[in-house]
């Protein structure tokens, strides 16, 4: 691998920016750059690196971006035909396959709150590949004995997040110790575009959080994006079956499996 793009890969993954790494796995006949030949593509659009220049650089970058809002690999193939050189200012005539593949950071998330709940999404949070900090002002529940390998904080929660700056794709899960305070929680975080955020209660609860958040300006849409209730609908009981269906849909949102379902679900929900 170019070394430069060696290093901002390792940056990307370090600052928890998301990016696709775009490689030449094969070519035929005249190209402009040989076998393993790489590109990192941001999901704002920057490089590092090239493939060769011209268009089909320029296409291979929109797929790569697109890979990384589909959170899916791809395999593009390109014709460097004389339009194509006459397009790009390339005289080449071979053909050229590019592997496209998106990088992501080891996830962050971020539970506010430290009760039971909080404890076992913790512990199967962990298990499932994502890094754990757990906010809370009681230093009874918030300790590492309770929260063992995740980053343990003890603050107080609207506090910690007016001076805690979180990265744009964490995940962050609402679990206090009561309405007051779900609703104090969500006041800073509606709106900012996490990856995922979730507010755990009954549907009444939610409704009762959203109207005073609506009364105070926050955008219905916005609001329509949050998963509330909390978790998949797999009549868990316990702390620990509530853990699990939390943690499930934090997996089906970083698959990419659920976000277009909800997002069109929650949007219905919030117009009616």
């Amino acid at each position: 691998m170019p070394e430069e793009v060696f290093r901002a890969v390792v940056k990307a993954l370090d600052e928890g920016e998301r990016a696709a790494l775009v490689t030449i796995v094969s070519t035929s006949g005249s190209t402009p750059q040989r076998v393993g030949a790489k590109m990192l593509v941001y999901e704002d659009g920057r490089t590092t690196g090239t493939i060769g220049g011209g268009c089909y650089e320029n296409d291979a970058s929109g797929k790569a971006r697109e890979a990384i809002r589909q959170r899916r690999p791809q395999l593009a193939r390109y014709s460097l035909n004389d339009e194509l050189a006459a397009e790009s200012g390339l005289i080449c005539g071979g053909q050229m396959e590019v592997y496209i593949e998106p990088i992501e950071p080891v996830p962050d998330l971020y539970l506010l709150g430290a009760g039971h709940v909080s404890a076992e999404v913790s512990r199967v949070a962990q298990l499932t590949g994502f890094r754990v900090h757990v906010v809370d002002d009681r230093e009874k529940f918030a300790n590492v004995d309770r929260f063992p390998g995740a980053e343990v904080i003890v603050d107080d929660i609207p506090t910690w997040l007016k001076g805690t700056h979180l990265p744009a794709g964490a995940y962050v899960v609402v679990v206090t110790r009561g309405h007051r305070q779900d609703y104090d929680a969500m006041r800073d975080l509606v709106g900012r575009g996490w990856t995922y955020l979730g507010l755990i209660g009954s549907r009444a609860k939610v409704v009762r959080v959203f109207d005073a958040l609506k009364g105070e300006g926050a955008d219905a849409e916005r609001l329509a994006a949050v998963h509330a209730p909390i978790g998949l609908d797999i009549g868990a009981v316990t702390p620990a079956e509530i853990a699990v269906s939390i943690v499930a849909e934090l997996i089906a949102v970083r698959s990419g499996r659920i976000a277009e379902a909800h997002v069109a679900a929650a949007t219905l929900r919030s117009s009616r």
